[in-house]
């Protein structure tokens, strides 16, 4: 404002003209003013228009409140605080629609009924119940009988009730309960307390000629004997809160991170995906079919690198989980191929050419054939090819990635073939157990075999050339198992929907057993880096779990289902991103990946 100090106006309106000032006085007028006028004091100039401004007492009591360090208002500012939501439950409707108007309007027919009663009770049909008149019960206090006897009458224990009859009982049975002349007979040489009836059923035709029963007087008195001879107890009642035996677990956004939406779907297949692998860096992913094709895919793209035809469906496949090699196993009948798909870092792709670059003759006691591929098969990657007796179900690495289990099928415990890569041999570890055997597999870090039959898991220590340990699976057929990153659980799946977890340290029992799934579990799978395991099922659903497992040895596991993951058809597999919490599923032809 000081720059209209030297102007007559002190700014312009809305329409550009000029705001004119207010006269102003003297100082000798404005001293008379101040002392004729009694309320001068209250009186305070408007610096932006020059006017002056009359005090009301409520804007003095406020300037006077604010002086003193006080509220501007004389309201209470601390007003009862109502605490109208609760941080533990939080239930909220889904829909909140306002109350129907109908609710507002009196009943008619509640009207009606309370009008009808009133009428009642103005006739006299209706009367008040006249209370009955409590009479005292006098006893003797030094008399112990009537004390003892009031005692009983107090704590009275009723008397178990008897059996209601049945339709064997009927004066007109079903004729399946009438005895055959045999069945009688058989009746009558039983002793009275090996007789599952105490009598013959027998049939009439009308009630009238049902006779008097023979057996009444002598029934009753074995009945009072049985209530007067049989010991009762009374059983106090326990008052349980049933919240409390709920465990308290926590909820599942606590324990994130886990997969929960689809992010991408590879498609490139044209017949059913029986397989996948992910290589050990979490950047590429083999998938097998029944096309007879091997893909090899770039995870955070879905981009098909290359295809790899083998001549043949292929049922199993594996990427060989140490880094410093670039192979895949896969299982096309009889055979095993070894295939270098050439993708990643060029020094380990030939490194891995020079390692398998010539075999040595084999013995003349030949477990399995090693083979040279063809020009055509090393043209798409093929290195080695492994031939054995019977059709191969399962081929597993070797947490170091230079010995193979093969899994062949139909010949019991001799099916389990043992490969070594770096020697070029093959061996039968197992030649005098019996078995049908479903599943094999490495122990990730202790020279320990896992080898699951339909109904049990047999634990073998390689260095000791023993069994250590049986586990029993508590279902009918397993389908699959995996282990825990750390060694010491083990997750198996069966066709009967059960999923168990085992403590090896623990028991040879079940430590806890999901019943999630409604048709057979396929395969389950642990994450190498969080804690979590899934299992996938003929229900078209793959279910994660949080499943933490503690350094102390005194604490159980934590094993919470967080996410159920639906949307796609019989999934046959699933395997988890070594790196991050992702999951990848077959269904049909398609892969899916979860994030």
């Amino acid at each position: 404002m000081q720059w209209y100090d030297d102007f007559p106006h002190i700014g312009y309106d809305i329409e550009g003209k000029k705001l004119m000032k207010p006269a102003t006085n003297d100082e000798i007028d404005e001293f008379l003013s101040k002392i004729d006028d009694p309320n001068y004091w209250r009186t305070v100039k408007n610096k932006m228009t020059g006017e002056k401004v009359f005090l009301t007492d409520e804007d003095v009591d406020i300037i006077q409140r604010i002086q003193s360090g006080r509220f501007a208002s004389k309201e209470d500012q601390y007003q009862p605080f109502e605490d109208f939501f609760t941080y533990e439950k939080m239930e909220h409707p889904v829909t909140n629609f306002p109350p129907h108007k109908r609710s507002f309007i009196p009943s008619k027919i509640e009207k009606e009924k309370v009008s009808k009663l009133v009428y009642a009770i103005k006739m006299g049909w209706i009367k008040p119940r006249v209370p009955k008149e409590k009479e005292e019960d006098f006893y003797l206090m030094w008399d112990k009988d009537v004390a003892e006897e009031s005692k009983r009458l107090q704590h009275y224990i009723p008397a178990p009730k008897r059996k209601l009859p049945g339709h064997e009982e009927s004066y007109n049975p079903p004729p399946e309960y009438l005895f055959t002349a045999e069945e009688e007979e058989k009746w009558k040489e039983q002793e009275p307390e090996e007789r599952k009836l105490d009598f013959v059923p027998k049939k009439f035709s009308s009630l009238r000629e049902v006779p008097a029963y023979s057996q009444y007087i002598k029934e009753w008195f074995e009945r009072c004997l049985d209530l007067y001879l049989c010991p009762r107890q009374r059983k106090m009642r326990a008052n349980v809160d049933p919240n409390d035996l709920i465990p308290q677990l926590p909820k599942p956004k606590d324990l994130q991170p886990f997969p929960t939406t689809l992010s991408l779907v590879f498609t490139g297949h044209t017949a059913l995906v029986r397989c996948i692998s992910v290589e050990p860096s979490g950047q590429f992913l083999a998938s097998a079919s029944d096309d007879q094709t091997i893909k090899i895919w770039e995870v955070l793209t879905g981009r098909c690198l290359s295809t790899i035809n083998l001549g043949g469906p292929i049922k199993r496949l594996t990427w060989c989980p140490t880094e410093a090699l670039c192979l895949i196993l896969a299982a096309v009948g009889e055979k095993v191929f070894i295939i270098n798909p050439r993708v990643g870092d060029k020094i380990v792709i030939s490194n891995t050419d020079t390692l398998l670059a010539s075999i040595p003759e084999s013995s003349d006691e030949k477990v399995a054939d090693w083979m040279l591929p063809s020009e055509e098969q090393k043209k798409i990657g093929v290195r080695l090819i492994i031939t054995h007796k019977k059709e191969v179900k399962q081929v597993v690495w070797h947490a170091k990635g230079d010995y193979i289990a093969v899994l062949l099928s139909d010949i019991g415990f001799k099916s389990i073939v043992f490969h070594q890569l770096s020697k070029f041999r093959s061996q039968m570890p197992f030649q005098k157990l019996k078995g049908n055997v479903q599943n094999v597999l490495f122990h990730p870090l202790r020279p320990i075999f896992f080898v699951a039959t339909q109904k049990h898991i047999k634990v073998y220590n390689l260095l000791k050339r023993e069994v250590s340990k049986i586990l029993f699976g508590n279902c009918k057929w397993i389908s699959s198992l995996a282990a825990h990153p750390q060694g010491d659980n083990l997750i198996i799946g069966s066709y009967d929907s059960r999923l168990s977890w085992f403590d090896l340290e623990l028991s040879t029992k079940p430590y806890k057993t999901l019943r999630n799934h409604k048709k057979a579990i396929r395969q389950v799978a642990f994450h190498k880096r969080y804690p979590l395991f899934a299992s996938t099922s003929d229900d078209g659903s793959v279910i994660i779990c949080h499943g933490m497992v503690y350094s102390d040895l005194l604490q159980n596991p934590t094993i919470i289902p967080v996410k159920i993951l639906k949307g796609h058809g019989v999934s046959l597999d699933c395997i988890f991103h070594p790196q991050r919490p992702w999951i990848f599923s077959t269904s049909d032809d398609v892969i899916r990946l979860y994030s």
